[in-house]
């Protein structure tokens, strides 16, 4: 694979593996990075949504979370699978981003390609959302990594890793540092300057738009 151009836009998509409304934003942003090949490059940061003491059983959260399903699913066309909804209904799964954040990061460190690095993060909440698997068991990525290249020995390594940890919780950090105040947010970094161009859930014509005449605006920029 050639590298991208350095030179390009970078569309930062802020999100949390967590998220309901980032599962039904993920397909959107799938697409875009497709048809706006070669003009943009598309990443993908891990915001904490849920870490330290605010982790714990989902039980807890389950009546909130289980009440917009349904707004989800009919804004967006994504669908919760059975196994998610029994998997809130039983209470016990601990609810905490920082794992599967963990494992976006290590995926990144390995392939050092943003791209796939946005397959991978829609293929966690596939995982959690729709199959009802358990993002806090390092096992449960095995299987997401094959399609896309990547080796388990090698992930496993970085996923255990000490370092992967304290990244994750930079990366933490310096999405909150940003100000991003809810997930998803997607935003257009055009040299030193960055441009919101979603807060929360955006349909992709509303989203394709916003970055047409960002883009637009910045030929125009560099022209005169």
């Amino acid at each position: 694979m050639q590298p991208l151009p350095t030179n390009l836009p970078e569309l930062l998509y802020i999100h949390d593996p967590l998220c309901g409304w980032c599962y039904g934003m993920s397909p959107i942003i799938n697409r875009v990075q497709q048809e706006f090949a070669g003009r943009i490059e598309v990443s993908v940061l891990c915001g904490g949504m849920v870490k330290g003491d605010d982790a714990g059983p989902i039980a807890a959260s389950w009546d909130y979370l289980s009440s917009a399903l349904d707004e989800v699913e009919k804004t967006t066309g994504v669908r919760f699978g059975d196994d998610f909804k029994a998997l809130g209904a039983a209470g016990v799964y601990v609810y905490d981003s920082e794992p599967p954040s963990r494992a976006i990061v290590a995926f990144r460190q390995i392939t050092q390609a943003p791209a796939r690095a946005v397959a991978f993060a829609h293929a966690v909440q596939v995982a959690l959302f729709r199959d009802g698997q358990d993002l806090n068991e390092p096992s449960t990525y095995n299987a997401l990594l094959s399609p896309l290249g990547v080796d388990v020995v090698e992930f496993q390594r970085r996923f255990a890793a000490p370092e992967t940890a304290r990244a994750a919780q930079q990366e933490f950090a310096a999405v909150a540092r940003i100000g991003v105040q809810g997930f998803p947010t997607a935003v257009l970094r055009l040299g030193e300057q960055g441009y919101v161009l979603a807060r929360g859930y955006q349909p992709y014509e509303q989203l394709r738009q916003g970055l047409e005449q960002l883009l637009r605006d910045e030929a125009g920029a560099q022209l005169r």
